[in-house]
């Protein structure tokens, strides 16, 4: 199978488009893959390098700076994305277009198409703001530009089933659809020791649906640590006093924190699955998350729940208190995470390609 696989550069969407292509090579399979958003990190480069150098002419990367639709310069993302796209699938051939951007599921590009939602405005200003967006003509773009990429793809996957029906409230699925759990491989992931009696949170801190500021709401015993980039496209982090910010790292640096931490605080509004977390809990942290729907899905039992700040402080400080008590919720963290591993996900995706192309060639 030869699959073009579209991801971006700014969010989880680039570490599940790793981690499927890695996954698909592995099985035999070629990949194509195409960044957007803007122009990839000096780390983000580095992993590209390393799946070329490992599989040779079996992987290819394009960097590019198109925006994203959900960006506010959304005006030209499709015809630019519709030219490399095009560019990129005249020399590779694929047998397969996977676009983790809405709107290149209406190119007519010659091969099936399977879009996958990892979120959308709609749903993301309703868990944040409790309202729908005011019309604008950005909002307007985005609309169609979603809409259209539904209409024309031959398939449709989320990471969850609570983002499969979040997106059905705001825009018309009429192709097949089903959720996918997100999947990821962590080699050596837990230490022996070096653990640090510290919380920490990661991801994209001038994002609304993160919550990050919630957390200066919160007295606890642990230190609290942030990962993540702080602005893009004009949105920028607040300063927290009560917390230390790390800024963005590389993949192997955040794994690292993630091993020196005991605890991982998911304070997401929005989440529609959260890779942070799961990796976070395949390197030993508990889980504590704010009760969505979408994070009672994938951790069940598995994570501690809170509602409201003075829940947080009261769950920090009960697992401060006690070692046992700390093991056991990392214990049961870690066994839940096992559960969603890259093989499930390429194995899911495999048949799926592989359904879709088979009914494109009897059509």
């Amino acid at each position: 199978m030869r699959a073009l696989i579209t991801t971006d550069t700014v969010g989880g969407v680039w570490r599940f488009t790793h981690e499927l292509a890695a996954g698909l090579l592995e099985a035999g399979d070629s990949v194509a893959l195409v960044s957007f958003g803007q122009a990839a990190s000096p780390g983000q480069s580095a992993e590209c390098a390393e799946l070329a150098s490992r599989w040779g002419l079996a992987f290819r990367y394009v960097d590019s700076d198109v925006p994203l639709e959900w960006m506010q310069h959304n005006d030209r993302c499709f015809e630019a994305g519709d030219q490399l796209i095009g560019a990129v699938a005249q020399e590779f051939d694929p047998d397969v277009l996977h676009s983790n951007q809405f709107c290149y599921g209406a190119l007519e590009i010659g091969v099936p198409k399977i879009v996958t939602a990892h979120s959308d405005v709609l749903s993301w200003a309703r868990a944040c703001r409790g309202e729908t967006l005011q019309r604008s003509p950005w909002l307007e773009r985005y609309c169609a530009l979603v809409q259209q990429g539904l209409d024309k793809a031959d398939a449709v996957t989320t990471p969850t089933q609570w983002m499969l029906r979040a997106l059905k409230q705001g825009f018309r699925v009429s192709c097949e659809s089903r959720a996918i759990p997100n999947g990821r491989k962590i080699a050596n992931a837990v230490p022996g020791n070096g653990r640090r009696m510290q919380a920490v949170t990661a991801g994209r801190l001038w994002d609304e649906a993160k919550g990050v500021t919630f957390l200066e709401k919160v007295t606890s015993p642990m230190q609290l640590v942030i990962a993540g980039a702080t602005d893009c496209d004009g949105s920028t982090a607040p300063e927290l006093k009560n917390a230390t910010l790390v800024g963005p790292q590389s993949e192997r640096e955040l794994l690292r924190l993630f091993r020196e931490s005991a605890v991982y605080v998911c304070t997401s509004r929005y989440e529609p699955f959260g890779l942070a977390p799961l990796e976070a809990a395949l390197c030993g942290c508990a889980v504590v998350a704010r009760r969505i729907e979408s994070l009672e899905e994938v951790w069940g039992d598995a994570a501690s729940y809170f509602r409201n700040a003075e829940d947080l402080s009261d769950m920090l400080a009960w697992l401060w208190e006690d070692c046992g008590r700390l093991r056991m919720a990392q214990q049961r963290a870690a066994e839940r995470a096992s559960r969603y591993t890259r093989a499930a996900m390429v194995a899911s995706y495999r048949a799926l390609y592989s359904s879709v192309a088979e009914t494109a060639s009897v059509t």
